[in-house]
């Protein structure tokens, strides 16, 4: 059984990644989306608004389904941050400031062969210099 306090740091997570996610807190979205991905038995309204204030906590296969949603680890969905994996530690130090969303990217990011990588750099690098472009087209 959870405590209070636990249900609403969950809350507080599940708001974190669905807002990273471009996600609106809506408990119909939420609802709507998860049923969409989920093969068991489908969720209320009521049950995802539950989740989002903090009154519950969904069951581990419901937990799973939300995490590769919001692509999150589960069990940092669940109880908070992760421990890192040396290769992110060994990049950003022990406690980076990203969000759940950001650290588990660049976990993905790390696993990728370093042609792949490459790839990646090239287009941030490129959306980078496009955003820069940008605004000094609006400025």
């Amino acid at each position: 059984m959870s405590t209070p306090t636990e249900t609403q740091a969950f809350a507080l997570r599940l708001r974190q990644a669905l807002e990273s996610c471009g996600v609106r807190l809506s408990p119909t979205v939420v609802a709507n989306e998860f049923n969409l991905r989920y093969w068991g038995r489908s969720i209320t309204p009521h049950t995802a608004r539950n989740w989002l204030l903090g009154k519950a906590i969904p069951t581990q296969d419901k937990l799973r389904v939300l995490a590769e949603w919001l692509q999150v680890g589960p069990d940092e969905l669940r109880f908070g941050q992760a421990v890192l994996s040396p290769k992110v530690s060994e990049y950003f130090g022990s406690e980076p400031s990203l969000s759940m969303v950001d650290r588990e990217m660049l976990s993905r990011y790390l696993t990728l062969p370093l042609h792949s990588r490459k790839t990646v750099r090239d287009v941030v690098s490129a959306l980078v210099l496009a955003s820069q472009v940008q605004k000094s087209e609006d400025a």
